[in-house]
């Protein structure tokens, strides 16, 4: 059987591998000059290949569609992809929050065992190849129409299998080609929005960001919070990040995620309802943190108030604190009373940014929305629509959390894509 795989990052590379595994001739059509140019920047260019979780536990780390996944999860789990890689002799590492690494901390080592993979077993590579269409005969996908080095070309085919990823990092390929391609044949797009995104502040956070830029946070908690209806949204401990435009990090991308689902989230971020706010001390209760102070003070008690933070705070975070606090700058430690005291320990234990908006879809790390599941078989990613024509990937309406679980989703349904049914 003729298998043609449109698009070669990591779910197109799966289901090429597993098509090639099954007996057929198999090729890859890339429109950039090389394959797994998104792999290479995941993991902020360090790869995280997938979650140490049970993958039973995958699903709940999906908010988009989820339970749609049950049956790609099972055929290939976040083990058989260690054991891919491993048994190529690249060798793994778990980090904080279950992540799994390549011990080399270099994507570049990940795609090039996959590369090996693909010669071993002679699937065919096409760069620079613009699917322009998939030619449907009969109920039945049979082929492309395609641009090879602008040179109009038609290749036949057996089976069809669409994973050309969502929208987000369109410098990578990513720029929604395959949506088109599906829209054409019938099929529906749902909603195209960036997830996994950082997050916009108000004109009144920005400032407070901005002083902050660069600064990352560890060992956090974070509240995302509706303030119009008193609802929590989303909570989370790790690492995030303060910009030029707002926040960002790994708890604030997949906040964004939850952000994206919620009702009436736009209007909410209009009218300056939706506060995110940090416990920078997470550690200790207020009352730990004021005897923590207490002890602070006691030490600097001739100095001003703005020599006095440096063992409590980063450097960058001071300015800002002391601001916020409304104690004078200038003032003595021994002077401060006990009601700013308290102040600064609420401050500190709710640093408070008023959330606006999401970045751009090109600055997203994935994309929600897709072709509808409930057009394709989740047992085999057949399209209901169109015969011999399957999809992989981001391109699925399905999005994860951060953490390796994106990856996993496009290994898995890869898999399954590339089985013979």
């Amino acid at each position: 059987m003729k298998v043609i795989v449109i698009g070669g990052g990591p779910a197109g590379i799966m289901a090429a591998l597993h098509a090639s595994k099954c007996g057929n001739d198999v090729t890859i059509l890339e429109k950039m000059d090389s394959i797994g140019k998104k792999l290479l920047i995941t993991g902020k260019g360090r790869c995280n290949i997938t979650s140490s979780i049970p993958i039973e536990e995958f699903i709940k780390n999906v908010p988009g569609n989820g339970m749609f996944l049950y049956s790609s999860f099972s055929k290939f789990t976040n083990q058989d992809i260690i054991n891919m890689l491993e048994q190529e002799g690249l060798k793994v590492k778990e980090e904080r929050g279950h992540r799994i690494f390549p011990i080399t901390d270099n994507a570049k080592d990940v795609l090039n065992v996959f590369i090996k993979l693909l010669k071993k077993q002679n699937v065919k590579i096409q760069t620079n190849t613009k699917v322009e269409e998939i030619i449907v005969e009969e109920g039945k996908a049979v082929g492309v129409q395609s641009l090879f080095c602008d040179k109009k070309q038609k290749i036949l085919a057996d089976k069809i299998i669409l994973a050309t990823g969502g929208k987000s990092y369109s410098v990578t390929g990513s720029t929604g080609d395959g949506y088109l391609i599906a829209k054409k044949l019938g099929h529906n797009i749902t909603a195209i929005k960036p997830s996994l995104v950082p997050l916009t502040v108000s004109q009144s956070s920005l400032s407070i960001c901005k002083q902050m830029q660069g600064l990352s946070l560890k060992n956090v908690s974070i509240k995302i919070k509706d303030t119009a209806n008193n609802k929590l949204i989303y909570e989370d401990f790790g690492e995030m990040l303060f910009t030029h435009f707002g926040v960002s990090g790994p708890v604030i991308l997949s906040g964004s995620a939850h952000l994206l689902r919620y009702p009436k989230v736009e209007n909410l971020l209009k009218e300056e309802k939706i506060c995110l706010t940090i416990d920078l001390k997470p550690a200790l209760t207020e009352n730990q943190l004021n005897q923590r102070i207490l002890r602070d003070f006691e030490k600097q008690k001739n100095k001003e108030f703005k020599n006095s933070l440096n063992n409590l705070l980063p450097q960058k975070m001071i300015e800002p604190v002391i601001k916020l606090s409304n104690i004078n700058e200038e003032k003595q430690v021994n002077s401060i009373t006990k009601e700013e005291r308290i102040s600064l320990v609420k401050l500190l234990k709710n640093f408070e940014i008023i959330i606006t908006g999401f970045r751009p879809i090109e600055e997203a790390i994935i994309t929600s929305g897709g072709i509808s599941i409930k057009e394709i078989n989740p047992k085999t990613m057949e399209s209901k629509i169109i015969k011999n024509l399957y999809f992989a990937g981001e391109i699925i309406d399905v999005d994860a959390y951060t953490g390796g679980f994106n990856l996993q989703i496009a290994y898995s349904t890869g898999y399954v894509a590339g089985e013979n049914n």
